[in-house]
């Protein structure tokens, strides 16, 4: 009962905040994960452009007084129109898209397997620049992970994520739940780069469906400067990971793609897709193949954290929270970690 209370409570504030907000400014955009809240009002009777009841109004061909699309409709020739543009003079508000075009290095993070907010929100504020919550390999579902994002939103560290596969439902999810990081792994070709962009931007460069979602909401994203669906195209952050041969083969296409904000020389996979192990000639020249794509696209360069000194990588994926948590501790105790007594027998008996 407390806890519906409480959650009734919190759902109460975030509709008056919103509604203020619209008050103060009633030309600002709705502040809320409804996508139909900017709908005509129940009642409306009065459709000035609407087409003639019964009749067809030869929109196709002509259009109505005023359009500035003239001639017949023509998707490769439409001119998109002004209503998303961001306020002129808006600034960057992503801190790892502002830092990541300042040169600096950024880390992220790995969430693999907890689903718990408290841990969530623990590595949000341990240090890091975004969490890389893993939905590839660990068996997250979104649900759980828009909860745990939903719980500090605008903890120190952004939330990003790693999805399973180029995948509009994927992405789709992962950015209505507020995603300001998406990694899309194993990117093999331009066809699939093309495809990501295409998911993650909303028009006119990407195809990101304004489906609302948790990211509209005040208490996350929407109540940023200049609105969250008029500026996130330019705070959004893309890295695409290049683990296959096919995918060095197209390296340099891959990294030029407009939209991709990095390229990630997967260290893992480049070993597993190549069969050389890290520190071999065959292996280095690999990653040489991404960093080379990268510097010539003039796009960041991601690798793992023990690769925070190699020439030119300037954002790094860091590890779990299960070795944050080993780490932590070890520092903390020092010299008195794993000094546990020795029984001689029972459970706890160690050779």
């Amino acid at each position: 009962m407390k806890l519906r209370l409480f959650v009734t409570a919190a759902c109460a504030a975030l509709m008056i905040a919103t509604f203020a907000a619209q008050e103060q400014n009633p030309q600002a955009p709705p502040r809320s994960a409804d996508p139909y809240i900017g709908n005509a009002a129940a009642g409306t009777t009065e459709f000035p452009l609407a087409a003639p009841a019964g009749k067809d109004s030869n929109a196709v061909t002509a259009p109505p007084g005023g359009a500035v699309n003239q001639g017949p409709f023509d998707p490769a020739t439409w001119k998109y129109g002004p209503a998303f543009n961001a306020p002129a003079g808006s600034k960057v508000w992503n801190p790892v898209r502002l830092k990541m075009a300042q040169g600096g290095k950024v880390t992220g993070g790995t969430l693999f397997s907890a689903t718990d907010p408290a841990t969530y929100c623990a590595m949000a504020n341990a240090g890091y620049d975004f969490i890389w919550t893993e939905m590839q390999h660990d068996q997250h579902d979104w649900q759980a992970v828009a909860r745990m994002w939903r719980t500090c939103p605008h903890a120190r560290a952004v939330p990003g994520v790693r999805i399973a596969y180029t995948d509009e439902r994927e992405i789709q999810h992962a950015l209505d739940a507020g995603a300001l990081v998406v990694v899309v792994p194993t990117v093999d070709t331009v066809a699939e780069a093309i495809q990501a962009r295409d998911w993650v931007y909303f028009p006119p460069l990407g195809r990101r469906s304004n489906g609302g979602g948790q990211a509209f909401d005040a208490a996350m994203w929407g109540a940023v400067p200049g609105g969250y669906r008029q500026t996130i195209n330019d705070n959004i952050v893309l890295v695409l990971m290049i683990e296959t041969l096919e995918g060095l083969k197209n390296a340099d296409a891959i990294a030029r793609v407009p939209g991709v904000t990095a390229v990630f020389a997967a260290s893992g996979d480049l070993g597993n897709f190549t069969g050389f192990r890290q520190g071999t000639p065959d292996y280095e020249r690999a990653i040489n193949i991404v960093h080379d794509a990268a510097v010539k696209a003039g796009v960041r360069l991601c690798g793992p954290l023990a690769w925070r000194d190699r020439p030119d990588f300037t954002c790094f994926q860091a590890g779990s929270e299960v070795a944050a948590i080993a780490r932590g501790v070890a520092a903390e105790l020092g010299s008195l970690a794993n000094t546990q007594a020795k029984p001689e027998v029972g459970p706890f008996a160690r050779p």
